[in-house]
């Protein structure tokens, strides 16, 4: 049973979570992010059971992430077709990937991303659109959105991290 406290669904990470936080949905993204569009492409690329494929297709289509579309009439066969919200996913593994590259890849990074135009290596950082400065746990605070419930506020005031006059350890 997933946690359904106000605070987790309140909040967009535990919303996010709730959405691609299993495992086999961010591999089936990531595959989709490749070119995978088919249930067999992303069985043999994956490895997993049919399924469990079969339970994460369904909730990344109920979820908005894909749209499912018939692409043979005899079988009926369908492939599933990466929707704007799952596009808006795609820095999200980038930033995955930048961290285990960082992080796991003690003998070098087994992929790379790069550019498109001339195989360039990216570096890839999350920054500002306004200023195109880095973003980073020493700069950023989390504070209440105009949505915010008063549950949400609350919580967010009680977070010592989260303060603006504190600033986290390690920075």
């Amino acid at each position: 049973m997933q946690p359904k406290s106000p605070s987790i669904q309140e909040c967009p990470v535990g919303r996010a979570v709730e959405t691609v936080g299993e495992w086999w949905s961010i591999l089936i993204l990531r595959d989709a992010f490749q070119g995978a569009t088919k249930f067999d492409e992303f069985a043999q690329s994956l490895g997993i059971a049919p399924n469990i494929l079969s339970r994460r297709l369904a909730h990344l289509t109920a979820s908005g992430m894909f749209a499912r579309r018939r692409y043979n009439e005899r079988p009926p066969r369908y492939e599933y077709v990466l929707t704007d919200k799952a596009r808006d996913f795609f820095p999200v593994i980038v930033a995955l990937l930048a961290w285990g590259n960082k992080h796991l890849a003690p003998k070098g990074a087994s992929i790379v991303l790069a550019n498109r135009s001339d195989a360039r290596p990216f570096d890839p950082v999350v920054v500002d659109a306004a200023d195109m400065q880095p973003i980073t746990l020493a700069n950023a605070v989390a504070v209440p959105g105009p949505r915010a419930s008063r549950g949400m506020r609350a919580r967010l005031a009680s977070l010592k991290a989260m303060n603006p006059a504190v600033t986290p350890a390690g920075d």
